[in-house]
């Protein structure tokens, strides 16, 4: 069995407008203690992550506890968001029509087909280990509709304040076998 912690960064400073660049708020920084707490006894043996910085600063104090390099995969970062805009009514639009995208951005398939790529050579590289990817909101929730296409955008809204936020998926192969909500902080998201 494989098992992976999903990892969704903890609170942005959201006023920097690079995406890319964007670090952890002073509550996120905090809140990264958080995420050390409850994973510093799972055992974790190898740790990924999108090279955002938001990402890495979230994660990078439990690898640090590991004494673990982060593995950075490009197709793990976060949906290109093109001119769009982030508000409920675009939310839905783009959950409702999964190949949606707005101009210079991606759609939801779009992350999702890069970020099982990546998942997928994870799971054979690092088979029957204890994994941490480090990711973000879309990224994850286009993960987790892969597996169940039941999930949604009242689903993506229902994690979307939830900063950081720990699910685990554990694995036979590529086959999921199951999954648990561990762990979230509440923030609020600011688009």
């Amino acid at each position: 069995m494989t098992r992976i912690y999903f990892v969704r960064h903890a609170q942005p400073l959201h006023s920097w407008k690079d995406d890319r660049t964007r670090p952890l708020a002073e509550e996120g920084y905090r809140d990264t203690s958080s995420v050390l707490a409850y994973l510093k006894d799972k055992e974790i043996d190898d740790f990924y992550c999108s090279p955002y910085r938001r990402s890495l600063d979230t994660i990078a104090s439990t690898a640090d506890y590991y004494r673990k390099n982060i593995m950075v995969d490009e197709r793990l970062r976060e949906r290109e968001a093109g001119d769009g805009s982030n508000y409920e009514g675009m939310f839905r639009k783009r959950w409702e029509n999964l190949d949606y995208y707005e101009e210079g951005g991606e759609s939801i398939l779009m992350v999702q087909k890069r970020n099982i790529e990546a998942l997928n050579e994870i799971l054979e590289k690092s088979a029957g280990k204890i994994i941490v990817i480090g990711t973000h909101g879309t990224a994850l929730s286009s993960i987790l509709n892969y597996y169940d296409n039941g999930f949604g955008c009242d689903d993506f809204l229902r994690i979307i304040d939830w900063m950081p936020y720990i699910i685990r998926l554990d694995y036979d192969g590529r086959q999921l076998l199951q999954m648990e909500e561990c762990f979230h902080i509440e923030k609020e998201y600011k688009g």
